[in-house]
């Protein structure tokens, strides 16, 4: 009995450590890999800054990789003894800085949008990413995902137009197979525009894959591309 009563209270502490430690960081079922339209960005939040290398390109920028539940829910800080590490992404750097962008004020290099993202959501995958393939992970889906061209090839171009948001979402399942999620953000005149766009990936960090469930993104029929 004793034995008995000692080993259900190893059992119970183990899985307390789990829980605290490692369960959060292993269980998660998709990624939602998210992008943003940085001249919607600017309207969202009244104002914007350029980082220090200037002012981005014109097309979508990378917003993150975030693990995800099949139910909508999803884990956020699973390990906080894993800080980000700028040395551990140097040959990423000059790619992050063209394609992860921030655009929060005050300017800055876009080091504490990148340690926001891993802290949150990149600790969360660590049982099929480091911190390298993570950030490796999102710019090769950028380039696989192309949105920008593919909604360009459907002449949905950011001319500040407006287009329904049927086909801005069909322009985009028909260029990669599967149906996005879309967010939209309303500008100072109360148009609804085009503003993050949500693909699924699997847990590997490189396959597309249908959504367990879409982002409610609060969108009009119709949407504007505002140009930036």
């Amino acid at each position: 009995m004793k034995a008995n009563f000692s080993f259900a209270i190893i059992v119970t502490v183990l899985a307390t450590q789990c829980l605290s430690v490692l369960c959060a960081a292993d269980d998660f079922d998709f990624f939602y890999f998210v992008q943003q339209w940085p001249g919607s960005y600017c309207d969202t939040k009244r104002k914007c800054c350029y980082p220090k290398t200037g002012k981005p390109a014109a097309d979508f920028s990378i917003h993150g990789l975030w693990p995800n539940y099949n139910d909508g829910t999803y884990p956020s800080n699973c390990n906080n003894d894993n800080a980000f590490e700028k040395s551990e992404i140097s040959d990423l750097i000059g790619s992050l800085e063209k394609n992860w962008p921030s655009l929060t004020c005050p300017s800055s290099d876009d080091t504490k949008f990148w340690t926001h993202e891993w802290d949150k959501h990149g600790t969360c995958s660590e049982s099929e990413l480091d911190q390298h393939e993570y950030f490796e992970a999102a710019l090769k889906l950028k380039e696989k995902v192309n949105l920008l061209q593919n909604l360009k090839n459907a002449g949905i171009k950011p001319n500040n137009e407006f287009y329904s948001i049927d086909s801005v979402k069909e322009a985009i399942k028909e260029a990669i197979g599967f149906e996005p999620g879309l967010e939209c953000n309303k500008d100072s005149s109360g148009n609804s525009q085009i503003y993050q766009i949500f693909v699924c990936v699997d847990t590997s960090g490189s396959e597309l894959i249908e959504c367990p469930v879409l982002p409610r993104g609060r969108c009009a029929s119709q949407v504007q591309f505002p140009s930036f």
